[in-house]
């Protein structure tokens, strides 16, 4: 594909604005930066309260890219936010200034074949916040050249991507709403049955978040495994009795999940670690029939036993970041049957972010999930 001249895109707001900026690999700083930022009728502007700290923030950090996406100029980190409403363009009609709100990081073509199947999460001109594009389209658009993300005061973002927040949801739980779309697109590709039991493979917000979308659609109950047991204590709260940790630092995983099946194994497998040889043994806990997701990313090859799932017939799902799960993460935690403020363990002021992105890249196992609060509500 040719690189599209930059008149045809929409004209700019040129800020300047102070933003958490991964200047290359190994560097952050807190800085201005100037953001040619695109204000249609049909965005809203945001101020910024909470932004989460994802692995794949660090991982950029840290290593400068994953997979086909590599830093190529100073980038604004963050993706998982919450916020409020303080303009809105002509056409807006569902939201309001003043209104609380988190919102979809990815915002996908919606001419594109992927977008007009309903998987705009594959299309590869998806704009995605703190993510260095690679697509020529993308290169060639001011306004998007260098994946901005959301460590900023304030951002323009669609209303059609901007989901307002039930009053007694907290900033810090809106923010959380992302990771949750995660868990809720692994469900939702398990085709779970009511009763099903399920295993999920790490304890990270990915793994509590899988668990508890799990739940919510309808797995009677979840075996979440990790080799932290603070990170297992917390998450057998966050739904009590149905929810049981299993530390495999002194526990053999298979054996128990035997036991917990009567010898049939598990009706699914979610995989959230991204650890290789975590993935390749999520298929020996399955029973005849059972499906295995995988959610996380593992940096090498795994290696399947492909005939030994032939002859119990199992189904293998894949899952990328998520779509049309934002309205179904804010109505399960609308509906009160979990609490994620416990997930939260460790915050941060936006003049610490250079500490909090450090502290994330060799966290203590006490640590579950880390927040910059930009503002206090």
């Amino acid at each position: 594909m040719s690189h599209l001249a930059p008149s045809a895109f929409t004209p700019v707001r040129n800020a300047s604005t102070t933003a958490v900026v991964l200047e290359k690999q190994g560097k952050i700083e807190i800085r201005d930066i100037e953001i040619n930022e695109p204000f249609t009728a049909d965005d809203v502007r945001i101020d910024i309260y909470t932004t989460g700290i994802c692995g794949s923030d660090v991982h950029y950090y840290q290593h400068g890219s994953i997979g086909p996406f590599v830093l190529n100029q100073p980038m604004v980190l963050g993706h998982e936010c919450a916020g409020v409403v303080t303009e809105i363009g002509s056409n807006v009609t569902n939201l309001r200034v003043g209104d609380r709100v988190c919102m979809e990081p990815g915002i996908p073509d919606p001419l594109s074949k992927a977008s007009r199947i309903g998987m705009y999460n594959v299309d590869p001109k998806v704009r995605f916040w703190a993510t260095p594009p690679h697509h020529p389209a993308l290169l060639a658009d001011p306004a998007w050249a260098a994946g901005h993300g959301c460590l900023r005061p304030s951002l323009v973002h669609p209303a059609n991507f901007t989901h307002r927040l039930p009053d007694h949801i907290s900033m810090d739980e809106g923010a959380m709403v992302e990771p949750m779309a995660v868990g809720m697109q692994a469900a939702t590709k398990a085709k779970i049955k009511p009763g099903d039991k399920a295993v999920v493979v790490g304890g990270g917000p990915i793994g509590m978040m899988t668990a508890i979308a799990a739940l919510g659609g309808g797995c009677s109950h979840v075996y979440l495994v990790d080799i932290s047991q603070t990170k297992l204590d917390v998450a057998e709260k966050l739904v009590p009795g149905r929810i049981t940790g299993i530390n495999v630092k002194t526990q053999d995983l298979k054996s128990v999940v035997m036991e917990a099946t009567d010898g049939w194994g598990a009706d699914l497998g979610f995989e959230c670690s991204g650890n290789a040889q975590a993935a390749s043994g999520m298929t020996e806990l399955m029973a005849p029939g059972g499906a295995v997701v995988f959610v996380g990313c593992p940096s090498h090859p795994v290696p399947l036993d492909v005939t030994a799932m032939q002859v119990r017939e199992l189904r293998l799902e894949f899952i990328f970041r998520y779509s049309n799960m934002y309205p179904k993460s804010i109505a399960l935690l609308e509906s009160g049957s979990v609490d994620l403020k416990s997930i939260v363990t460790n915050v941060f002021s936006f003049d610490q972010s250079i500490e909090a992105f450090n502290f994330m890249c060799s966290p203590p196992d006490t640590t579950i999930k880390s927040i910059i609060r930009l503002k206090e509500e």
